[in-house]
């Protein structure tokens, strides 16, 4: 349920107390028996909130003591670069992942102005190191000198939680493979009371780091994967909201030194975001793609020809235009596809788009205008990383506004969510076309209709959970969805085979998608209709009743 805050600036009794949940991160001890306060990877890492022994020093250390002895079974021998966001929890995680790593012999680079770093500046460092190199290799193998590396980050979540994630020398989130063995080692640790965890005093760690120009590096590597050029020539007028996260600086930097006319909407970073707006349910949330976390955003639209936001770590994008407002995700997404695929990438030779299952399905008619090949993936940016990697993929997009795509010679840039360069794109197209992207989806609505897109959730308990994640087609006996005859039930992603952790449905004109929250005792429903809202809601309706037997049965 939408709360009436949602949108309206956050008040003091909505902010965190950060000296107690610094000191909570120290003070409070987990449960390894409890599997609240276990370490779990999702999609994104492991996170969770010191206040709920979810996120504590304990979980650092035993999380960071796995990865080294991950990384040390995979041979991975080179240096390992460390990044971190603005939450309060990020700081403390930093510095004890340095006490672990340093204590391992890994060889460390943070920031050399010891900054915070994005996301997609620490995907973009990884690749550098490991450029010319052969990523494919299995077990040990002495010399290779492979880079990797660690993001402290919850990404867009409230300011009361920490994220740990890990990137192996593919430069993205490390796949399930990995993730099992690291949270089963960390668990491990933690039932052993941390026997095994090798530890360097902070003050003595920190010495031993090195130092990585991680702000340089990516902010000079930009006219690569965008016409800069063309952006600055137009005289775009771009205004940057970095949400108080990690791409602060960093949009500082680029309008400086690539001469844009960029102004750093908001330059505050502050733990606690007390110059946010709330998000739909009442919360502080750095979701730049949410209307009510974008307010203050979009109240001034109509000073920029694009305004952009970025959460927390940057890996996500909000594209705010005069003419429309915020941009819907999908709708931007699409927007995307059908430029860079008509014609504004030359050089590349991808034939294949990357969506999520749950994104929205104009991207499907955009593919099959352009005579692309869809390549359909489960939920998570992980399943874009080996298209990404070797170009077979030139734009990987999920439903969430996380995405990247190809340097314009058709190699990879990032094999993380860039919201940096998604961002300047939209700038790029406003530039080079004369028109917002908000425009250009008016377009692709005259062409292929106008879908209503939602999502909703519904109760479910762990056991409900674990049974929609491995459910089979056959366990849908219902032969049709809002009135449409049921054309494919899947569990298994079409793009690459693999299982989804739930089930969609689709029909002519409609679709919808299950998934069981990893953090929560709900599951999501996605659904979309080219019919309309009221069809949607049918939908949806339908949906919930369909997974709701489902699960009871």
């Amino acid at each position: 349920m939408t709360s009436d805050r949602a949108g309206q600036p956050a008040q003091l009794s909505d902010l965190v107390d950060v000296p107690q949940l610094v000191s909570s991160y120290y003070v409070l001890t987990p449960d390894p028996e409890d599997v609240d306060q276990q370490v779990a990877f999702g999609t994104s890492g492991h996170r969770g909130s010191s206040l709920k022994t979810s996120f504590n020093e304990q979980h650092i250390l035993a999380t960071t003591q796995a990865i080294v002895d991950y990384r040390r079974e995979q041979g991975v021998d080179g240096p390992l670069f460390l990044g971190a966001d603005t939450h309060a929890l990020s700081g403390p995680a930093w510095t004890t992942a340095i006490e672990v790593l340093v204590a391992a012999g890994v060889t460390v680079l943070v920031d050399s102005q010891d900054g915070v770093v994005p996301t997609p500046a620490v995907s973009h460092a990884i690749l550098r190191a490991n450029r010319g190199k052969d990523l494919g290799a299995k077990g040990p193998a002495a010399g290779r000198r492979l880079a990797d590396g660690i993001v402290v980050t919850p990404s867009h979540n409230p300011p009361g939680d920490g994220g740990f994630k890990y990137n192996p020398p593919h430069g993205g989130p490390a796949d399930s493979d990995a993730t099992k063995v690291i949270a089963a080692a960390a668990n491990d640790y933690l039932r052993r009371g941390l026997d095994g965890v090798g530890r360097t005093p902070f003050a003595r760690a920190i010495t031993q780091v090195g130092r990585y120009d991680f702000l340089g590096t990516y902010v000079d590597d930009l006219p690569s994967v965008l016409d800069i050029d063309a952006i600055r020539d137009a005289g775009v007028r771009i205004g940057a909201d970095p949400l108080g996260g990690a791409a602060v600086h960093y949009w500082e930097a680029i309008a400086e030194r690539h001469r844009l006319d960029l102004t750093v909407v908001n330059p505050v970073v502050d733990p606690t975001w007390r110059f946010m707006t709330l998000d739909w349910d009442g919360k502080i949330r750095m979701d730049c793609s949410s209307p009510s976390a974008m307010a203050s955003l979009v109240a001034r639209k109509d000073e920029y020809d694009i305004a952009t936001g970025n959460d927390a770590d940057s890996d996500r994008h909000g594209i705010v235009t005069p003419d429309g407002g915020l941009m819907n995700p999908n709708h931007y997404l699409a927007v995307a596809i059908q430029y860079l695929y008509g014609g504004a990438r030359p050089g590349w030779r991808s034939e294949r788009i990357g969506k999520t299952l749950v994104s929205s399905s104009m991207i499907d008619r955009v593919a099959a205008d352009l005579g692309k090949e869809l390549w359909e993936v489960p939920v998570g940016f992980k399943w874009f990383v080996p298209g990404l990697l070797d170009g077979s993929v030139g734009f990987g997009g999920e439903e969430s506004a996380g995405a990247s795509f190809l340097r314009t010679d058709g190699t990879v840039w990032t094999t993380d969510k860039d919201g940096i360069i998604l961002a300047l794109l939209a700038s790029e197209i406003q530039a080079k076309t004369g028109r917002s992207p908000s425009e250009h989806y008016a377009d692709l609505v005259a062409a292929h209709g106008d879908p209503a897109y939602a999502r909703i959730d519904a109760p479910a308990d762990r056991e409900q959970k674990a049974r929609l994640s491995s459910l089979s087609p056959d366990a849908v006996t219902a032969e049709s969805v809002a009135g449409e005859p049921i054309t494919a039930k899947l569990t298994e992603a079409p793009g690459n085979g693999a299982a989804v952790g739930g089930l969609k449905v689709t029909t002519e004109s409609a679709w919808f998608a299950a998934r069981p929250s990893g953090t929560e005792d709900v599951y999501k429903i996605y659904a979309e209709s080219f019919r309309g809202p009221e069809h949607l809601a049918q939908v949806q309706a339908d949906a919930k009743a369909l997974v709701d037997d489902v699960l009871g049965g």
